[in-house]
């Protein structure tokens, strides 16, 4: 099936990260070692958390138009073309604690840096719209080649894409990735534990 933007450009399915060939030499947890992608790990452990009744957070779902249909037989019908209608904000959102949570996740494969373009406009935009609002929100950032998770607060993400406008590096170094975000570590359940992260980032903003 052939999927476009709203500016027509063709959607090109994202390569599932994480698989055994790419962690055969890396040391994780076993719980890791799924072949999951990042949105896989975090719809599991968003489940995890619905089902004890300790957050209630899912993947938005991005309207379709459909453009071609083909139907072999009556019983069945197979989508040949369709169109985002609009651009996506970002992937998650929900409530935890009274607290609004909305945040995108993104995963690379640079080792050092993770490059600012995984990012779009609309979707910093849409951040900023909703930290004016009150909500606790984040970018959820893995490193696949060594799985490394760590959730940046939206305000360290505004800055380094603001800096991007006047000169500054088109990616954050991993570094300060350590120093400003929160790394999250694998486990049994939930498989990312990022609500721990959470917890302390809403310390840290005092909300």
């Amino acid at each position: 099936m052939t999927i476009h933007y709203p500016n027509g450009q063709q959607y090109t399915r994202p390569n599932q990260q994480g698989s055994s060939k790419q962690t055969s030499n890396v040391t994780r947890s076993v719980y890791g070692k799924r072949g999951m992608s990042l949105e896989q790990e975090i719809n599991e452990s968003n489940a995890y958390y619905l089902a004890h009744n300790i957050a209630v957070i899912h993947k938005k779902p991005t309207p379709v138009q459909l453009v071609k249909v083909d139907y072999p037989k009556r019983s069945a019908a197979v989508i040949k073309e369709a169109y985002f209608r609009r651009p996506s904000t970002t992937d998650y959102n929900g409530v935890y604690r009274g607290y609004y949570l909305d945040f995108d996740a993104k995963e690379t494969n640079n080792k050092v840096s993770f490059p600012l373009k995984n990012f779009h406009e609309h979707q910093i935009e849409h951040l900023r719209a909703c930290v004016q609002q009150g909500g606790v929100c984040f970018a959820f950032l893995k490193f696949s080649h060594t799985n490394q998770l760590f959730l940046l607060p939206a305000s360290k993400l505004f800055a380094y894409w603001d800096e991007q406008d006047s000169g500054g590096r088109k990616s954050i170094p991993l570094k300060n990735i350590e120093q400003d975000g929160y790394q999250i570590t694998y486990q049994f359940n939930p498989l990312i534990p990022y609500i721990d992260a959470v917890d302390r980032l809403i310390e840290d903003l005092g909300v």
